[in-house]
């Protein structure tokens, strides 16, 4: 991998009680937003985190090699992206934006 810094976003969501399953389903790494998120090369992976304390929480943690791979990527399914995140409104009581990073990968 180049040198250049690994663009990374970091959501939140607390998700509908009785709807748990299906969030899960839906956000983890191999679930919808996984195999959307797939069809470009510039992704590397999500991590799906639940709270122990509160486990309607959740935290999404999605890792691109940059942010021009996520923006063209974003550009290319928008379509795809805005239908996903109507799916995923259903299932969640709230979601916010935590942030959005960059890294530089391991040996950098």
């Amino acid at each position: 991998m180049n040198a250049e810094a690994q663009y990374t976003y970091i959501w939140e969501y607390l998700a509908l009680p009785d709807r748990v399953d299906e969030f899960e389903e839906l956000y983890g790494s191999s679930g919808a937003w996984g195999e959307l998120f797939r069809k470009s090369a510039g992704y590397i992976r999500t991590e799906l985190l639940r709270d122990r304390d509160q486990p309607h929480r959740f935290v999404t943690i999605d890792y691109w090699v940059s942010y021009d791979a996520w923006l063209d990527w974003r550009r290319r399914f928008a379509s795809d992206f805005e239908e996903l995140d109507r799916r995923g409104e259903q299932l969640t009581a709230h979601e916010s934006q935590i942030g959005e990073f960059d890294s530089r990968p391991p040996g950098c």
